[in-house]
């Protein structure tokens, strides 16, 4: 018996579960608002380097407002790597806070979910271009914080069973907010008020947030089973499962828990992601993929002026894609397994974007048809890697497995716009080095073990030890050696 059956128990994926992935997923409309701001913020509408006195600048670009263009125009791409330089150091301070926190997700998630409405509504009142990338990047800090520990809490309270599905529809919520940039971003015209929009609505969620319940098997594993047993109370409750909560004792929680018990009384740290070969190749890995996936889907995504449309409809088309990649992903997924999907979406993103090279600049349409489907397939591996990783760290150590892993995303984020300054050498470079990274990456998820139906393990560090992972032994078959 494991916590998965605890689940079963107090009502599987019940009302309680779909208010919680619904009130945690909200924010990645605006968090998709954030990550994508710089195409309108940022965007470079036509000029002349030498402006008369007279001319009036457009509201939308602060780029035109404090005279970044021309020889400074290098800039719109540094703001962006900036902004990524936030979400990478806020990967590694909460991944890592996160694990030894007293009060897991409401010590760390609710400051920082009004930290991140603070420093995005004061943004707008920065009074010169150095400021406001400070800003940046304190609210790329709070992002990283926000995704971190909102993706775990969402993932512990979830049934082995429906994860996959569960996780697949709720990244629509990015993909709806890319849309939703787009229609602020053309109504509002100016990028201050663009700027307020995207991050005031974050008082709202902030303001809900205390609904939360603490993950149960967090608890249990920090020696707190009294708050677990009233957690799991409370979801049996609203579950519409009251017999439940009789039966559900402390005792009843310890057998069903006695590994996630045992498993405190050691401590982890990112150390223990290279402790054994295991875990070891699981984890570089990891470090390949959520580096290729960010780094070409960044380098896709931030750069819409150059397919010669509207920036608007671009961010709507690209933003719509989304859909079908993920009900894509959900299918392989459910089909074909963790693995395949992984290395299938990496793969065909990279021959797609290779495929793009060779396609004249006048054929604008087939160039602009082609970079959508790259970016559907980056999306669709995004939305696999994240629901993989979660299942391929145990509890213990699983936040600072995405901190860790998620680090390399951010750096992966952070490369990506500089690659495009290369253009200026060869305007195939970037393509090359996009594509190229996705190959590479592909190949890596090839060692990766198959989680598709296994249940969530808590990762013993004593079984970490004695065994070696294999192609044909997942981490998770043998319940006596949970963790390979």
């Amino acid at each position: 018996m494991a916590f998965s059956d605890l689940l079963e128990e107090v009502g599987g994926f019940g009302r309680y579960q779909w208010l919680h992935v619904t009130l945690i997923s909200l924010p990645g409309l605006m968090m998709a608002s954030q990550n994508l701001l710089n195409n309108f913020v940022s965007g470079i509408p036509a000029h002349h380097c030498s402006l008369p006195a007279n001319q009036s600048l457009l509201n939308l670009s602060l780029y035109t407002q404090w005279g970044l263009v021309c020889s400074l125009r290098p800039l719109k791409q540094m703001i962006q790597t900036i902004y990524m330089g936030g979400v990478l150091t806020g990967a590694i301070i909460y991944g890592s806070l996160s694990d030894r926190s007293f009060f897991y997700f409401l010590l760390i998630s609710l400051p920082v979910v009004f930290l991140m409405c603070v420093l995005g509504c004061s943004s707008v009142l920065s009074s010169s271009f150095s400021v406001y990338c400070i800003f940046r990047f304190l609210n790329g800090m709070a992002v990283s914080g926000v995704i971190l520990n909102g993706f775990s809490l969402k993932v512990e309270w979830i049934p082995t069973k429906t994860r996959t599905v569960v996780g697949t529809l709720s990244s629509f919520f990015f993909t709806f907010g890319q849309m939703i940039l787009a229609g602020l971003a053309y109504w509002l015209k100016d990028w201050r008020m663009l700027q307020l929009s995207v991050s005031a609505p974050h008082f709202l969620f902030f303001a809900y947030s205390w609904w939360y319940s603490e993950s149960a098997r967090w608890l249990v594993v920090n020696r707190r089973s009294e708050d677990a047993l009233k957690s799991l109370h409370r979801v049996a409750r609203i579950n519409g499962k009251p017999e439940v909560i009789n039966k559900l004792t402390v005792e009843v929680l310890h057998s069903h828990m006695r590994k996630e018990i045992e498993s405190s009384q050691s401590s982890f740290s990112a150390i223990d992601l290279m402790r054994t070969r295991g875990m070891r190749r699981i984890s570089i890995c990891l470090i390949a993929v959520w580096f290729s996936t960010s780094f070409a889907y960044y380098g896709l995504a931030m750069d819409l002026q150059k397919f010669g449309v509207s920036i608007y409809l671009m961010q709507v088309i690209f933003g719509a894609v989304d859909i079908p990649a993920k009900l894509l992903a959900l299918g392989l997924l459910s089909y074909l397994g963790r693995r395949v999907s992984q290395v299938s979406c990496l793969f065909l993103s990279a021959v797609i974007i290779f495929a793009n090279i060779f396609v004249p600049p006048d054929m604008q349409t087939l160039r602009t048809t082609l970079a959508c489907l790259g970016k559907a397939f980056t999306s669709a591996s995004f939305t696999t890697v994240y629901l993989y990783t979660g299942e391929l760290y145990p509890t213990v150590i699983r936040q600072t497995g995405m901190g860790f892993v998620s680090t390399m995303s951010r750096l992966g984020s952070m490369a990506a716009p500089a690659v495009l300054i290369l253009d200026e050498v060869w305007p195939a470079l970037p393509s090359i080095v996009y594509g190229g990274a996705a190959v590479l990456a592909s190949g890596f998820a090839c060692f990766l073990p198959e989680t598709l139906n296994i249940p969530l393990t808590e990762g013993h560090r004593r079984n970490w030890s004695k065994c070696s992972l294999t192609n044909q032994m997942t981490p998770h078959e043998d319940p006596e050696r949970p963790w390979n």
